[in-house]
């Protein structure tokens, strides 16, 4: 089973990805267009054209991981973080929620944030 560190950092790639890549394929986009090192244990995330497919490759100390969700409908949650380039270059940085926020179809970008109490 797969899990993520609070340590590992995650990206989300700008560009839009053929879902056919495998590892090898997903791991040479992490070099050549995010800008990244595949081997750094980062988890890396990828979109589909439609928003209805992700993946996500990471690597451990034996291998890659490669992670997917396909949606029976609608989209992921992504629309402003990415470009409709296949070549777009770089990565938006996210944090775990963001992540949970976007695999579990949560539009956050009309959300109001409250403030959190704080003792006196």
């Amino acid at each position: 089973m797969l899990s993520l560190s609070h340590h590992q950092r995650i990206f989300l790639a700008r560009a839009m990805t053929d879902m056919r890549k495998g590892a090898d394929s997903l791991a040479a986009l992490v070099s050549s267009l995010l800008g990244q090192d595949p081997l750094s244990g980062d988890a890396f995330i990828f979109v589909n054209r439609r928003r209805s497919m992700v993946k996500m490759l990471v690597w451990d100390v034996s291998g890659y991981w490669v992670a997917s969700k396909r949606l029976e409908r609608g989209t992921f949650a992504v629309r402003g973080r990415m470009s409709q380039s296949m070549t777009a270059q770089g990565s938006v940085p996210l944090s775990h929620a963001e992540l949970l926020n976007i695999l579990e179809g949560i539009d956050v970008r009309q959300a109001a944030y409250h403030q959190h109490y704080h003792g006196k």
